[in-house]
């Protein structure tokens, strides 16, 4: 279960259990139980309500060691920006719509024959892969041609 998952992630990150961090990954499992996305500073906003002294870089660090353990998935954006999500630790990638940002989770990939092609052509070890597809959806091209 994905809320063990998160909570496993801060009592191996640190043995202190403050109340900051607590807050934290409780918003995070309602974040992973609705499926919504959110940005740091959305999720640093919406903490700050029941923590007013919590700090961004507290937030920013969490986030970042939950994506670095892989229960964080990071979404780009065709703008630059980007969006977080938890989103279970299986393998995919994210469609984004470059209008009204919605996200889809795929279940597309290069085969892993084609990523070592491109690890041998370049004289890369290849550790890991991200993929970002961009484009409209059919709400937003529909509105766009009405």
């Amino acid at each position: 279960m994905i809320a063990d998952k998160i909570r496993a992630a801060f009592d191996e990150a640190s043995q202190r259990h403050t109340r900051p961090r607590q807050l934290i990954a409780e918003r995070l499992i309602q974040h992973a139980t609705s499926g919504t996305d959110f940005t740091v500073d959305d999720l640093w906003q919406e903490l700050r309500k029941s923590e007013p002294r919590l700090g961004r870089a507290t937030v920013y660090r969490s986030v970042e060691m939950l994506v670095n353990m892989g229960l964080l998935n990071r979404i780009e954006f065709g703008d630059g920006t980007h969006h977080y999500r938890v989103c279970g630790g299986t393998h995919h990638h994210h469609l984004t719509c470059t209008q009204c940002h919605c996200v889809v989770e795929v279940d597309v990939c290069l085969p892993v024959e084609q990523i070592r092609t491109i690890g041998s052509q370049t004289h890369f070890d290849i550790e890991g892969h991200s993929l970002s597809l961009f484009g409209r959806c059919e709400k937003c091209r529909s509105a766009h041609s009405a």
